[in-house]
């Protein structure tokens, strides 16, 4: 892994009324990191990676991607499109095949030609082995291929980092695997990852480092066998405590 931060956060805040999204966040994801966030429902795991592609706007704090600030400037619009984002549904349209799912954005984003976005949406398909899928639609497959359809769209731009929002959380059990081991494969390769997950297995085999997070605020950032063979505070032990017993 390189020294190189692709990403900084810096004190970022975001509240939706009186309550507190995220508070006072900072981090930094060095190129080629694969970091895992954790924590108890609503603790402002989602809402960190959705500040970050301005899926929503912060109330205060800042995000850089490779040096360029993402905010309202004309430089952030292309830096945001070199972060690809995978959420916990699939959000695919019906009426289209595979396929013409996964050329879209690679179409409207870069203006690419039909015959050029479909060798490049076939091209990601095949990597995430649901290119014999292509002419199907969506509610034709099961949901473990419908959010590998999900992984390959997303790729079709070639981000610089993904961020992953629960993506097995609506899964079958028997589906998850097929979706983590393509994870895991984008991994290898050396992809720039956030994973929002409470896929503890997962996070002990890919991370370099898990954050752990509580009431917006980030508690906890340490490596895998730091973090799971003894977390530093109470309120981590207590979250691995009832993992454990589920």
């Amino acid at each position: 892994m390189q020294n190189t931060s692709i990403l900084e956060i810096k004190r970022l805040s975001k509240r939706f009324g009186g309550a507190v999204g995220i508070d006072e966040c900072s981090l930094t994801l060095a190129r080629g990191e694969k970091l895992v966030v954790c924590g108890p429902s609503g603790s402002g795991k989602s809402t960190l990676i959705r500040c970050i592609n301005r899926m929503e706007v912060a109330d205060s704090g800042t995000v850089a991607f490779e040096n360029t600030a993402l905010d309202d400037g004309p430089k952030s619009r292309a830096a945001l499109r070199a972060i690809g984002m995978v959420f916990q549904q699939f959000n695919l349209f019906p009426h289209l095949t595979v396929v013409e799912n996964a050329m879209l954005a690679p179409m409207r984003v870069q203006g690419l030609r039909r015959e050029a976005a479909r060798s490049v949406a076939m091209a990601e398909l095949a990597k995430v082995r649901i290119a014999d899928q292509a002419h199907k639609y969506p509610a034709q497959l099961s949901g473990g291929q419908q959010q590998r359809v999900a992984i390959a769209r997303a790729l079709c731009l070639s981000p610089r980092l993904m961020l992953f929002d629960e993506p097995t959380s609506s899964l079958d059990p028997e589906t998850v695997k097929e979706v983590l081991d393509t994870m895991v494969d984008l991994a290898r390769a050396g992809m720039s990852m956030i994973v929002v997950t409470h896929e503890m297995g997962f996070a002990k085999q890919v991370a370099d480092r898990v954050v752990f997070m509580d009431r917006g605020r980030i508690v906890e950032v340490a490596t895998p066998r730091a973090f799971f063979g003894g977390a530093a505070s109470d309120r981590a032990k207590l979250f691995l405590g009832k993992l454990e017993r589920h």
